[in-house]
């Protein structure tokens, strides 16, 4: 890298942050990782019309819980600050001026009316109508009024706008990490406004100059922001500063369809789009924190949507990822989200987390459901996981240790023979001899019993699984006898031979 990396995640407070915009990030802060260099996150809060109430903090709450804190933020590190646009926004005007006295941008005072009347005229024509070059000096502007008259307008409180210039009759060669190279011309693109007269800057504007003064490095954001690369770029030329390297990443995909991931689509399908919780007087949007994903499964399932390191590695550590990430390996066109998949990768995080871990988030589950157990509920969890893709599946999985079977699976209970009260009665028998009562000790000595009198294995241990479990699943029968206990093995045995 020619100047140190600073890379940064610049979100708007609208809303909660969607799982595009953490995926953003993420690229951001591995990026900045990989190369020593800083993260850091700007709140672009210019629209005020559209902030909403708590969003910052969520967004923030957010990277926290991911892993993926910036190391420069609003109250903390602020070597550029604020980092609160609109704490910025006293600076705004002087670039906007300086622009002006540069003759890369001009006043304009149209009204929405009269706008409204060009847009329907040129639609009556089978046109569109862009404000550009070809009309700038046909409306109301400083490019056909005196100065004088300009000035005038504005000391008398009429509205205006302050556009860009763009240039005529150019090409614009620009790169994209990405991409690649990317040809624009600057006749199709139009006057973007940068200055309200309400003392607010667009985005446009804003962007480019905290970008400029908060020493960003490398502009890494989505898709959706590559038609505004030229004016961004002609704005750096028209300062006199030097740009930083674009690179647009690949929209998140519908898992069926085309285009965007969006909220509906969550939930049309149930799963989450937003990484925690977002709660309005409509409802409650779900979040991976709350469908019980770990975080460190969310990241790895994020990073390889639009990327991969070259192999067939698919589990990563936050380092790993950071390692082994190279922009130009993300890929130019959209990655489709897959919940399958992105459950996957949680079943995966999930076994590797220890035993009494788990154990510990299942006991809270346990305690909500009002359930007080002696049981060793680390052993319970070390016999069930292996099938689960969360901790909340835990009590499906092995609510019959806490609790004996009320009912019993109808389609099961066709293994319940004529003969078999008989069988379960002598078995008990046996039970009642056993000492040792190990799931060992307890398995070998009920297979010889059943060699002995020649009884087949699905004659006993289908009946004796639907006695204890109530439906023919679970782990291994004998683990399931020895964490009962001998005692609550012949009281299930002993209800299912008088019920079924």
């Amino acid at each position: 890298m020619s100047k140190p990396v600073r890379v940064r995640f610049a979100p708007s407070p609208t809303g909660p942050l969607h799982i595009g915009g953490v995926r953003t990030a993420l690229f951001n802060y591995l990026f900045a990782k990989k190369y020593n260099g800083v993260f850091f996150l700007r709140i672009e809060d210019t629209d005020q019309n559209r902030f909403v109430p708590g969003a910052e903090q969520y967004i923030f709450e957010a990277l926290d819980w991911l892993g993926i804190a910036p190391s420069e933020t609003v109250g903390k590190n602020e070597k550029f600050g604020p980092y609160r646009q609109s704490e910025r926004k006293a600076m705004y005007k002087q670039y906007a001026n300086q622009l002006i006295t540069s003759g890369n941008a001009y006043y304009a005072f149209d009204t929405a009316e009269s706008l409204d009347i060009q847009r329907k005229q040129h639609e009556e024509q089978g046109k569109t109508f862009i404000y550009n070059w070809h009309n700038r000096e046909k409306l109301d502007t400083s490019l056909v009024i005196s100065k004088e008259e300009t000035e005038k307008r504005i000391a008398a409180g009429e509205d205006f706008v302050i556009r860009f210039k763009t240039p005529v009759n150019e090409t614009l060669h620009l790169h994209d990490i990405i991409r690649g190279d990317i040809q624009f011309e600057t006749n199709l693109l139009d006057d973007k406004v940068l200055f309200k007269s309400d003392g607010m800057p667009t985005y446009h504007l804003a962007n480019i100059v905290d970008d400029h003064l908060m020493e960003t490095s490398h502009v890494i954001r989505g898709e959706e922001w590559l038609p505004s690369m030229p004016l961004h770029v002609l704005l750096y030329r028209s300062f006199g500063w030097e740009a930083p390297e674009f690179a647009h990443l690949p929209l998140i995909l519908k898992p069926i369809g085309n285009g965007k991931l969006s909220k509906r689509d969550g939930d049309k399908l149930g799963f989450p789009v937003f990484p925690l919780e977002w709660k309005t007087e409509e409802g409650i949007s779900s979040g991976y924190r709350e469908n019980g994903f770990f975080p460190e499964a969310v990241i790895n399932f994020l990073a390889l949507l639009g990327w991969n390191d070259g192999t067939d590695k698919e589990l990563f550590t936050l380092d790993e990822l950071a390692e082994a990430f190279d922009l130009n390996r993300v890929h130019k066109s959209g990655a489709k989200f897959d919940p399958e998949k992105n459950k996957w990768f949680n079943h995966q995080y999930l076994q590797k987390q220890s035993n009494e871990s788990l154990a510990n988030s299942f006991s809270t589950i346990l305690k909500d459901r009002g359930i007080s157990t002696a049981l060793d509920v680390t052993r319970i969890v070390s016999l069930i996981k292996e099938r689960a893709n969360f901790v909340a599946e835990f009590w499906e999985m092995s609510d019959f240790f806490f609790e004996a079977p009320t009912s019993y699976d109808e389609k099961a209970s066709k293994n319940w023979k004529e003969d078999t009260p008989a069988l379960m009665t002598q078995l008990i028998a046996v039970i009642k001899s056993i000492e040792d009562f190990s799931s060992l000790n307890t398995e070998t000595i009920v297979k010889d019993w059943m060699t002995q009198n020649e009884i087949g294995m699905g004659k006993v241990m289908q009946p004796v699984r639907l006695s204890l479990v109530g439906a023919l699943k679970g782990p291994h029968l004998f683990d399931i006898v020895e964490l009962i206990g001998k005692e609550e093995t012949i009281k299930r045995l002993e209800k299912a031979i008088a019920t079924l």
